[in-house]
């Protein structure tokens, strides 16, 4: 049996707050362990850095592959209150806290035991990272199903993402000072490093916990599945939903390329500040320019999105994307021309991130449209499993010409064929990635296909 999908009431302001803090809560988190991680395991623990990047190395293979297998597990099940992906942030959020604390753990365990372990923690660490994110990835598209509700929910996601990683790499510094975990210089402490970390960790698992029960407390799954078919789909069928649909192809590209134009500036900033603008510290500036364009432009998305329309409004993403890299293409010395590329890139990401993530919402309506069934789970973590291995190939490609190039962290001037390879990765590489972008969005079907996705989906006998 189907029944006609009802249009849900309009979001309210307090759900959207929600939302922001989700989003900033687990971003603040993000930040505290992609920065202090792997230097807890070599300064703290004293493993070897080849044990410890082993360590990070397996944890992010698995953290991508874990993906679309926990997606199909919470497909297929439901929470006893009948939600599909809410609960996860309320009964995972304390799971994913403690494994927080443990990864930021000295047992005194002998280097050996400590890597094992290590290694098992961090795993589980990520299952729960994973199995949280189901509901900030999927809940837009459950929460509403009114088009614009979606795009301001993606958009305050993204303000949250902005603030969370702004007040990470802002704060966790001064809370490793306070807890004297490093001493006034930055340095590790001669004594009391351990117990710092782990004190420093455990402020960390309570932002988890109070953003997850904030998001639950505010939020509800309010788009159900219209058919009443609840048979067990096999792993062939999901993908064979996934697969015929050709905005998922052409969004799934869209996200491939976002984040890798985001990695690659991220990742080459401080190369850059270091040995091409000659100070590190440059790298704040340039990082605080890019947020407060990201930040600024959140709220332009929407009315870019109705006056273009979709595809349009991506493709004019890529594009400003572009047109930022042709100075610094031309002058890739110039501070000038590496804040506008920064910035055109804050720009252009903010316009992905949330249009990418309406459409991701949007194609669970496409696909439940022609199949009777809703796989919001799935469509989510394929992404997200897209997304990490193409980040996970640039971070090995990049750093494989770095080493080609000659680069040595132990001089202080690099050779010239090194600052080619730190000035392609910011220009010419996220130039190409962006026209690919410019040509997916321009085949992007979405709007046609979730048009006909919402007709049927709301007179199901027409």
């Amino acid at each position: 049996m189907s029944n006609a999908a009802a249009e849900t009431p309009k979001i309210r302001m307090g759900e959207k707050m929600g939302f922001l803090t989700f989003s900033g809560s687990n971003n603040i988190v993000y930040m505290f362990t992609s920065i202090y991680y792997l230097f807890f395991l070599t300064n703290v623990l004293k493993l070897d850095m080849a044990w410890a990047g082993m360590i990070v190395t397996a944890g992010t293979i698995w953290d991508a592959i874990n993906d679309p297998m926990l997606g199909y597990w919470a497909l297929n099940r439901k929470f006893k209150n009948g939600e599909k992906l809410r609960p996860f942030a309320l009964w995972h959020a304390v799971p994913w806290a403690v494994t927080v604390v443990l990864i930021f753990s000295d047992f005194g365990f002998s280097p050996k035991i400590a890597a094992g372990l290590a290694l098992v923690l961090y795993l589980l660490f990520q299952i729960f990272n994973t199995t949280v994110c189901l509901p900030y990835n999927s809940m837009a598209g459950l929460a509403t199903n009114r088009e614009s509700d979606r795009r301001s929910i993606n958009v305050f996601r993204n303000l949250g993402a902005c603030f969370g990683s702004a007040i990470g790499a802002v704060s966790c510094l001064p809370l490793l000072k306070i807890f004297r975990a490093l001493d006034d210089t930055g340095n590790l402490s001669a004594s009391g490093a351990s117990r710092g970390f782990l004190i420093v960790a455990c402020i960390m698992g309570i932002i988890v916990i109070t953003g997850s029960v904030i998001h639950y407390a505010t939020t509800k799954e309010r788009v159900k599945q219209i058919s009443d078919e609840e048979r067990i789909l096999t792993p062939k069928e999901v993908f064979g939903m996934l697969f015929q649909c050709r905005s998922w192809w052409y969004n799934t590209i869209i996200i491939i390329c976002y984040g890798v134009i985001n990695f690659l500036l991220m990742s080459s900033l401080t190369y850059y500040a270091t040995y091409v603008l000659g100070r590190t510290s440059a790298v704040t500036m340039i990082q605080a320019a890019y947020l407060v364009t990201s930040v600024l432009t959140s709220f332009i998305v929407s009315p870019i999105d109705k006056l273009l329309g979709r595809s349009k409004a991506l493709v004019l993403g890529a594009l400003i994307a572009i047109i930022g890299k042709i100075w610094f293409i031309v002058q890739p010395f110039s501070i000038g021309a590496m804040y506008t590329n920064a910035i055109t890139v804050g720009i252009s990401v903010t316009i992905a991130f949330v249009l990418f993530n309406t459409n991701r919402n949007n194609i669970v309506e496409c696909v439940e449209a022609k199949n009777g069934r809703r796989i919001d789970s799935m469509i989510s973590t394929t992404d997200s499993l897209a997304n990490k291995m193409a980040t996970a190939g640039a971070t090995l490609l990049s750093t494989a010409l770095l080493s080609r190039a000659g680069y040595d962290a132990n001089l202080v001037v690099q050779p010239a064929s090194a600052i080619n390879v730190i000035n392609t990765m910011l220009g010419w590489a996220p130039a190409i990635v962006a026209v690919v972008m410019a040509v997916a969005a321009f085949f992007l079907p979405i709007e046609k296909e979730y048009a006909a996705a919402k007709e049927k989906l709301l007179h199901p006998s027409a």
